[in-house]
């Protein structure tokens, strides 16, 4: 059995030593997180996920969820006792709004949080992970009686949330979506159609799911522009906090899925199901946006998690197997042969996936901080710096994590040879697990395309010159340092070849749009070695000088991991950056007839 420990200590590392939490203390619900405060929240979350949920991970892959012939789901064996114990904790509403029942922790904590989750089981950490889009959704574009109404009884996970965008005909383009939204004389609206793929879309957990619904009013513009939002309660509200009668909403069937079986991938149907329009009407996928950037980073973290508890698992079977000899010499004469973890191709494997993983942590929570700032700073300039932030790097989080975070699965399993094919040591199940990272809330070749279409040329280029600016100043600024030369000098190397690619884009891209397209993945994957190698460069300030019980082991081990990445695995930057100024000649040369 997989065995699995919350990285406690290097949250903590990330949060006081690298980016000093205490600067944001002007910002609300972060003069409150102490370091004793974070902590104690870290530890009692990494000791439920590690005793409750992990040990439920395997039980929900085998067992899956079921549906009766009323359309109920249940849920596997351990998850409803389980989600007892976690809304009882209050952790649905770690950061969410006091005034809607939240503690109003930073975000950043939260994210933390849902690593472990992930980590200790991802099908169970999706319930309460959609739930928190749905009241992120809510209070950005709800109406204050909406807000009252639902996001009170989500925020204590006495109610549960999902997003319906996907229809059997349409994905990624939604102007395709033919769930229809017929006005009734009291305000509200009938809703019927299909949706496919609606994670947690029915289950046994919560009493009442509210489902957040993209569909078309009667007489609406085509395409996108015609889409509005709705809230549709699985159950009416009723008078007070009384449940009313259940709505014309159910679930069709369980999708039959390559993982994540312990959470009920559903076929919903609306019957004329009732519901509400939330914001604007012909506006909704504006406010669906709000969710999926949210469900996005959300998901990127989810690469993150598996990444992490597959190179737990590699290292400690590294370290008990025997087979062989070192290149160099038996290390373990005593023994039969010597552990793996002395040879260096598994060493090169478990290295590529713990560079991957530190760094990968600290983007994530960079990105979470700037997070709070855009919806916590009273001062204009500062959100709307943050915010481009976040839209400039959630395509980068979400693709460039769930694409290595799936490769470091692999790479993990491979450690294990045969035995890693072997459901009982569970690394089958973490790469079948992390494959859906890459595929939903936009598949990663979309986010790509949103990077290189959409992030580059918004506002005049405004948030990409801002990343390019902070990692030009901080590179000048260390470039006396003679500690920190192995990790700035490559660093300023990579940094000028995505420069390099920007510019070929800006050059061959508007003439020969499929030039973007071609190279829009290396790109995004480019973007994500600086920004990977950027936060290694903060890690390893913070190394030089960090203090405290056991401190100087712990960074000395940093400094050497972060050196790999700057060696072994940021040159792959000058690769991507060929593939991309080759353009879209060859990929585009064969006519379609020729597949």
């Amino acid at each position: 059995m997989p065995t699995y420990k919350a990285p406690v200590d290097d949250v903590m590392f990330l949060l006081g030593d690298v980016f000093h939490i205490e600067r944001f203390n002007n910002l609300p619900g972060f003069a409150d997180a102490t370091p004793d405060l974070v902590e104690a929240v870290l530890a009692e979350a990494a000791k439920f996920c590690q005793d409750v949920l992990a040990p439920l991970n395997r039980v929900g892959d085998k067992e899956g969820c079921h549906r009766h012939e009323d359309g109920s789901v249940a849920t596997p064996t351990g998850f409803k006792q389980a989600y007892k114990g976690f809304t009882e904790g209050g952790w649905i509403g770690l950061s969410a709004p006091a005034e809607f029942g939240g503690q109003g922790l930073p975000m950043a904590l939260a994210q933390s949080i849902s690593e472990f989750l992930c980590s200790a089981n991802m099908a169970f950490a999706m319930y309460p992970g959609l739930t928190q889009g749905a009241i992120a959704a809510l209070l950005a574009h709800a109406s204050q009686e909406q807000k009252e109404r639902y996001v009170p009884k989500l925020v204590t996970g006495q109610w549960a949330g999902t997003m319906n965008l996907t229809e059997p005909q349409c994905g990624t383009d939604l102007g395709l979506v033919r769930t229809r939204a017929s006005p009734q004389p009291d305000g509200s609206y009938k809703i019927s159609g299909t949706k496919i793929f609606i994670s947690a879309g029915e289950h046994d957990l919560a009493e009442n799911i509210i489902h957040l619904v993209l569909a078309r009013i009667e007489g609406a513009p085509a395409g996108t522009k015609g889409l509005s939002l709705f809230i549709v309660p699985k159950v009416l509200p009723g008078a007070g906090d009384a449940l009313g009668t259940k709505n014309a909403v159910s679930c069709g069937s369980i999708e039959e899925k390559m993982g994540i079986h312990g959470n009920s991938t559903c076929v919903m149907n609306y019957d004329g199901a009732t519901g509400w329009l939330m914001g604007e009407a012909n506006r909704g996928l504006q406010a669906m946006f709000t969710m999926m950037n949210e469900a996005r980073l959300g998901v990127g973290v989810q690469g993150l998690a598996l990444s992490e508890v597959a190179y737990q698992n590699a290292a400690a079977y590294a370290k008990e197997r025997l087979a062989g000899r070192a290149l160099s010499g038996a290390k373990f004469p005593d023994k039969a042969a010597d552990p793996i973890i002395v040879h260096p191709d598994v060493r090169r494997m478990l290295m590529s996936i713990r560079a991957f993983n530190e760094a990968g942590r600290a983007l994530v929570l960079w990105t979470a901080l700037k997070s709070d700032i855009a919806h916590r700073s009273e001062d204009a300039k500062e959100r709307q710096a943050a915010d481009d932030h976040l839209g400039l790097m959630t395509p980068v989080i979400k693709g460039v994590i769930t694409d290595q975070g799936f490769a470091n699965t692999v790479m993990a399993q491979q450690v294990f040879g045969g035995h890693g094919y072997i459901a009982e040591h569970g690394m089958e199940q973490f790469v079948r697990d992390a494959r859906i990272a890459m595929l939903y809330e936009g598949a990663n070749g979309i986010q790509a395309l949103d990077l290189v279409g959409r992030k580059l040329p918004k506002d005049g280029g405004r948030a990409l010159q801002a990343f390019f600016g902070e990692v030009t100043a901080y590179i000048k600024e260390r470039s006396a340092d003679t500690a920190m030369a192995p990790y700035v000098a490559p660093l300023g190397h990579a940094l000028g070849e995505l420069q390099q690619a920007t510019m070929w884009f800006l050059q061959n891209a508007l003439g020969n749009p499929d030039n973007a397209g071609a190279g829009a993945t290396d790109y995004m994957h480019l973007f994500g070695l600086v920004a990977l190698g950027y936060m290694w460069c903060l890690i390893a300030d913070a190394a030089k000088t960090a203090t405290g019980n056991g401190a100087a082991e712990r960074m000395t081990e940093r400094l050497a991991t972060g050196r790999f990445f700057m060696e072994r695995m940021l040159p792959a930057a000058t690769t991507h950056l060929a593939r991309i100024k080759a353009g879209a000649a060859s990929t585009m040369a064969l006519p379609a007839e020729a597949f």
